[in-house]
């Protein structure tokens, strides 16, 4: 009963996160608000969460991974491909090597490969930190692509990195030639085995619903079983788990293009991944609230023990090491785009070319979240002879300081970077989303035009298919028009979808109200109330996302 109590608990501060975050008068971060919940926890209810790295990060990262790599931007992935490359991989590696020596360097008790893993940790950024942060000061559109890809790989790479730090550490050797080796196997076969999961997994279910029909409960079951399939089958294999989520959530987005899902499947099981990301980015920092007291307990006595007798260096620790990460970013930002002009100007292009503000939001919007606390939780509580695992509290300590101090940062910073920042206009893609529109009503029109010939053929009621049919084909056909239509006329048109929109979502509101009215004065059936009401609602979500 009592760890029921303590999950519903960390549920409970995740709800009560999101309505505090809206209620505050200024843009405070969600992550900061979590974090300050899970503290008062610690100190009001006195409870203790043991947490076992394996454990948690079995239970956490897997879905989180799964879901950035099936929901990212691919088109947007693939166009700035070379700029979230360098960042993802070569800013991980010059972070892990530079920040790792300086750690070393600032405190002698953490042993390198200690500090090693701490700076490979802390390099994965995430941009739903940024996101939450700068929605008052909303980030440019295409700036906010680049971070989630630099994240979603990075996430991969920092891990990756963290353990074979974490295996130096455990074994106390490190060859470079046999990582190297270890690597290509690990991330190779980590990619093989997240690919194959979805793709074999979303063959059989497409067989059987099919042969059987499709039940979506099973569907969505299943969609949130694949992450943690893939991530053991590759740990059993002595590959990377983490590369085998990633890999099979952006194997998952292309699955789906068959279509062969119900359309209730998908609208039942977005809500339910929704909430799932929801909520576990929200215990994980529920969590590290509640586990504030003792870390900050064992991260003074490591640093009792490096001579400083000030707990206060503590704070100074977590500075220098966020300069230290700023700076690096910096550079590798301002050195990358240096030579991505020089690309662009000896294949004649003329380039836009970011001003320094630009440049210090790139960097200051790396914000370190989720995946660096799932991370450094994550570290052994032991070595191999049974001794405590060193300096393990300061490393998580350090870790939370990062994330904590990036937020505020970021809070701090971003609205001032971004504030009347001038930009190049975004690419529209109005014509491309007119021509798969059309593409779509044409299809639809061509369907209906086929139904209806084989619904009424023979039948003595032929008339009756027939305008039915013209009815619904006249509609795809005004759609047709309207998109065609350029200029003041194309203003118009779309002026009159605007308002035609909002006058259909009144008319609904009103409709769902008087169902309800219907339902409280018992004149009609609860069963009837939630089938009404569900056609209410799916309609009004159709011409709200329009």
């Amino acid at each position: 009963m009592e760890t029921i109590a303590l999950i519903l608990l960390l549920l409970l501060a995740v709800v009560i996160s999101g309505t505090l975050t809206r209620l505050s008068p200024v843009p405070v971060p969600l992550p900061l608000v979590q974090i300050g919940l899970g503290a008062l926890i610690a100190s009001v209810a006195e409870l203790t969460v043991p947490l076992q790295p394996d454990i948690f990060f079995l239970l956490f990262l897997p879905p989180l991974l799964f879901l950035d790599g099936w929901r990212i931007p691919k088109e947007g992935l693939f166009r700035d491909k070379g700029t979230i490359l360098e960042l993802a991989l070569g800013l991980v590696v010059f972070t892990v090597i530079g920040v790792g020596f300086f750690i070393n360097w600032l405190i002698p008790a953490m042993p390198l490969a200690v500090a090693f893993a701490l700076a490979a940790i802390v390099s994965p950024t995430d941009p739903i930190a940024v996101s939450a942060i700068a929605a008052r000061v909303p980030i440019p559109a295409r700036l906010m692509h680049i971070l989630e890809g630099e994240s979603l790989l990075n996430d991969a790479s920092g891990l990756v990195c963290m353990r074979f730090a974490v295996a130096a550490a455990l074994s106390g050797t490190f060859s470079p030639a046999a990582a190297f080796g270890t690597f290509l196997w690990v991330a190779i076969g980590g990619v093989a085995i997240g690919v194959a999961v979805t793709w074999g997994t979303t063959v059989a279910k497409n067989w059987i619903s099919r042969h059987l029909g499709e039940e979506t409960g099973s569907q969505i079951l299943i969609s949130l079983l694949i992450p943690f399939g893939a991530y053991l089958l590759a740990e059993h294999l002595h590959c990377s788990g983490i590369l085998a989520a990633v890999a099979a959530g952006i194997t998952m987005s292309y699955a789906e293009h068959s279509g062969q899902a119900l359309a209730v499947t998908r609208v039942r099981r977005s809500a339910v991944w929704d909430t799932v990301q929801f909520a576990a980015n929200g215990v994980i920092f529920v969590l590290l609230g509640e586990q504030l007291p003792q870390i900050i307990a064992g991260a003074a006595q490591v640093v009792r023990e490096t001579g400083h007798h000030e707990p206060a260096w503590l704070i100074a620790y977590v500075a220098a090491i966020n300069l230290a990460l700023a700076g690096l970013r910096f550079t590798w930002v301002w050195v990358s785009l240096r030579f991505t002009l020089a690309r662009a100007a000896r294949k004649g292009k003329v380039p836009y070319v970011p001003g320094w503000r630009l440049v210090a939001a790139t960097s200051l919007a790396g914000v370190r979240g989720t995946i660096t606390l799932a991370g450094v939780l994550t570290l052994p509580l032991t070595l191999v002879d049974g001794s405590a695992f060193p300096a393990r509290d300061l490393a998580i300590f350090l870790a939370a300081g990062v994330i904590v101090f990036s937020l505020v940062a970021a809070s701090i910073g971003l609205p001032f970077l971004l504030k009347g920042l001038k930009l190049p206009p975004e690419p529209s893609h109005q014509k491309e989303e007119d021509q798969a529109r059309d593409a779509a009503a044409e299809a639809a029109i061509r369907a209906v035009e086929r139904a209806q010939h084989e619904m009424g053929d023979g039948r003595a009621d032929v008339d009756l298919y027939v305008d039915v049919g013209a009815r619904i084909m006249e509609l795809y056909r005004q759609r047709i028009d309207g998109r065609a239509k350029i200029g003041a006329e194309g203003d118009l048109v779309r002026k009159l979808d605007a308002v035609e929109r909002e006058l259909r979502l009144a008319g609904l509101r009103a409709e769902r109200e008087e169902i309800y009215r219907f339902a409280r004065l018992r004149r009609i059936s609860d069963d009837m109330t939630h089938k009404l009401v569900r056609e209410i609602d799916l309609l009004e979500a159709r011409f709200s996302a329009g």
